[in-house]
């Protein structure tokens, strides 16, 4: 590894080139996603066609983190990652038969299971549904229509982990555009009822996998019919699976709790399961720019350095991943807390979306930005978990997190309404995170903990002093101004602070431009 006082070492700078690579994907698909949602807002608000859609699309992403993207992130890749690198190609592909098609018959089974008893779930995530027939009846009647997008996007992400397993990232990270072009064009084609959408969410899964099958033959694979439940490989994914699918479980019970809270029209208000998807969209598009398309470049890395004896690069690679997320995400924090109202009115006013529902979601916004920094490091702790083939500890700090984020909920509503069951995730999001991050550090035995809190809190001050810039600036002018302004400021103060991750960032960027 070099030495140099800048260098990211050749380690780093493999995960930041295809970081940047999913980084690009995922900024293409966040500003195509705000597109989808701006024309979902202005065409149908924070009412009753926008919550029917929010409650019956959540549905369907319960099961596909269950046997989707975070089984694949959490026991598929780990384990395909170890195969291409100790095992024969036809070891390889056997294994990636194996997987598919016991994931063929399971999401087949779950699609059709759920189509059926959607009145049944419908009513035990967004109870507060029951009241209004009207709106129960439409959420009903969507989410069976989108059900079978479970078995497209299931698919869809088992192809992304095998590709991602061979350390190849580029067409999956652009696939996820396709899902909000494909809802874009539907919903604009098809006029303001909710089945514009569903028919997009259908397309746009179908286009996710189809798109990805190309590249995957190209790498060797060749479908077989295979089903060997006795496959060590099967074994070995099956043991770090099971944990990993209570863990989604108690993700996603965080998730339906707060529908379950944000459906009681009578103590948060009309409005509220929408008002809290619009606003988690904004945080979710720095967190999955910077946070998830990082964790994702850097769990194959992190597999392969797990194996080393003295795991000296992984901790070099961890310390390095919090620190260039908290680089990120702590000054957009602070931006989304101090132009919350105007980022939400410039974004998503307009049309059905009225001063009230500009109001509602900026004040959600504020409170979830409290806990955004903590939300994409949690990401990068969790794959470095994944990585040590750990998915027992993730999973207890994920119901520690439930549990709060009930108890949370459940006080906060009333003094703060809907903002209160964003706080309350904020809240539950910094504790989880300190907890993951105290037990990673107790197993490696330490990992740089002393340079993150004095990165952590250099970049604190660069980005409070922004965010005093940002304020006065838009009192002053306007929005555009005062992001533009805030940015060049951010890059001051860094400086000033001698924040050395800005340092590095400008070193690698010259080195690639070298090379």
């Amino acid at each position: 590894m070099s030495t140099s006082k800048y260098s990211l070492g050749s380690h780093n700078r493999q995960v930041a080139r295809s970081a940047t690579v999913i980084s690009l994907g995922t900024l293409a698909s966040r500003i195509l996603g705000f597109i989808r949602d701006v024309v979902i807002a202005r065409l149908f608000g924070v009412y009753l066609q926008a919550q029917a859609f929010v409650i019956a699309f959540r549905i369907p992403n319960l099961f596909r983190d269950f046997v989707g993207e975070g089984a694949s992130n959490a026991a598929i890749v780990p384990v395909l990652s170890e195969y291409s690198i100790k095992s024969s190609k036809e070891d390889f592909w056997e294994l990636a038969n194996i997987l598919l098609n016991l994931l063929l018959v399971t999401l087949s089974v779950i699609t059709i299971l759920g189509i059926i008893f959607s009145p049944l779930i419908v009513r035990l995530i967004a109870p507060g549904f029951i009241a209004f027939p009207e709106k129960l009846e439409a959420t009903i009647r969507l989410n069976r229509i989108i059900f079978p997008y479970i078995l497209l996007i299931g698919l869809a992400a088992y192809t992304m982990a095998v590709l991602n397993s061979l350390k190849n990232f580029t067409v999956s990270a652009f696939a996820p555009c396709l899902l909000n072009i494909a809802i874009i064009i539907c919903a604009l084609l098809l006029g303001e009822g909710t089945k514009g959408l569903a028919t997009g969410v259908l397309l746009g899964g179908l286009l996710q996998l189809a798109v990805q099958l190309p590249v995957l033959y190209k790498k060797g694979f060749r479908f077989k019919l295979i089903f060997n439940f006795k496959h060590p490989g099967l074994i070995q994914v099956r043991k770090l699976m099971l944990p990993r699918l209570a863990s989604s479980s108690i993700y996603q019970l965080n998730n339906f709790v707060d529908s379950i809270f944000g459906s009681l029209i009578a103590i948060v208000g009309d409005g509220g399961v929408a008002v809290l998807y619009f606003a988690y969209r904004l945080i979710q598009f720095p967190i999955g720019i910077f946070s998830n398309a990082l964790s994702q470049a850097v769990l194959p890395t992190f597999s392969t350095q797990a194996l080393e004896q003295n795991q000296e690069n992984l901790k070099v690679t961890l310390s390095w991943g919090l620190r260039v997320v908290f680089f990120a995400l702590l000054p957009t924090s602070a931006i989304f807390m101090v132009l919350a109202h105007p980022l939400v009115s410039t974004l998503f006013g307009g049309g059905r979306f009225d001063l009230n529902s500009s109001f509602l979601t900026s004040n959600a916004l504020f409170f979830y930005s409290i806990g955004l920094c903590a939300y994409g490091g949690t990401k990068i702790l969790q794959s470095c978990f994944f990585a040590l083939k750990d998915t027992i500890t993730p999973t207890k700090i994920a119901f520690l997190a439930l549990v709060m984020n009930i108890v949370f909920n459940a006080v906060l509503m009333f003094p703060l309404k809907i903002g209160g069951l964003a706080l309350s995730t904020s809240i539950s999001g910094i504790i989880s995170f300190f907890f993951l991050f105290s037990s990673l550090s107790k197993r490696l035995s330490g990992f740089g903990e002393r340079k993150i809190f004095y990165s952590f809190l250099r970049i604190l001050a660069a980005s409070s002093c922004m965010a005093a810039v940002c304020l006065l600036v838009n009192r002053s002018l306007n929005l555009g101004w005062a992001l533009f302004c805030g940015a060049l400021s951010y890059i001051v103060f860094c400086f000033i602070f001698g924040v050395a991750e800005l340092k590095e960032l400008v070193h690698w960027l010259v080195l690639k431009n070298i090379n």
